[in-house]
């Protein structure tokens, strides 16, 4: 499929998760504008490291990325935007597209979840343990975390669950984007649940900068 590319060096857009978004260069706006015009389709994708030199070219992107539906667009009087995306799901980019478009436009796939023999009911064990550990958290935390009582209290299914719960609780890029390169569901949440446990060891320990993360 073709899709268009959003590269920003801050964001990874995890699937079954929604991402405000402010638009204001012109060629994100002209961006923006074909988008609405068409199948409102727009892959989020980081940026690899290095990337300052050649912001305004093409610079090297990853190449798994959250592709999202915008779902509310709002244009202001000074022509930048707000938007609201819904992530569809992960996409493999195979490579970019020649366009004359100010913006980059690629060759992707999606890709889908795997899960192992016996499917979703074979993570039940895995599921209900990272709803507990969801919850110990949410009792520790210094702070409220919006959207996170109800992703906890959601009976949802475990690759939406786990995507929802890794795009609330961690915020260092270079994880987010690891984990968004992950199809199989298993080897996600038990990620997700380690880091989890070992966030909660530091904030039982004091630690601060365990939870400085939250305030």
């Amino acid at each position: 499929m073709k899709i268009v590319i959003f590269p920003l060096s801050n964001v990874v857009f995890f699937p079954h998760t929604r991402l405000p978004l402010h638009i204001f260069e012109p060629r994100y706006r002209q961006m923006l504008t074909d988008c609405l015009a068409g199948e409102r389709r727009v892959a989020v994708v980081l940026l690899r490291p290095g990337w300052e030199a050649d912001y305004y070219g093409r610079p090297a992107v990853y190449s798994v990325a959250g592709a999202g539906e915008i779902v509310a667009s709002e244009t202001r009087p000074d022509g930048r935007s707000d938007i609201l995306l819904q992530g569809l799901g992960r996409i493999a980019i195979e490579g970019e597209l020649s366009s004359p478009k100010p913006y980059r436009i690629a060759r992707a796939s999606w890709l889908d979840d795997v899960y192992p023999p016996g499917g979703e009911g074979a993570l039940a064990l895995q599921t209900d343990r990272l709803h507990r550990v969801c919850g110990q958290l949410l009792s520790t935390l210094p702070h409220p975390v919006p959207g996170f009582f109800e992703v906890v209290t959601k009976r949802d299914r475990p690759g939406p669950f786990v995507d929802r719960v890794t795009n609330l609780v961690m915020h260092e890029m270079e994880q987010r984007q690891r984990l968004l390169e992950v199809i199989d569901v298993e080897r996600r949440m038990t990620e997700v649940i380690a880091y989890l446990e070992a966030l909660l060891v530091r904030m039982e320990r004091g630690s601060p900068g365990a939870r400085a993360r939250w305030n």
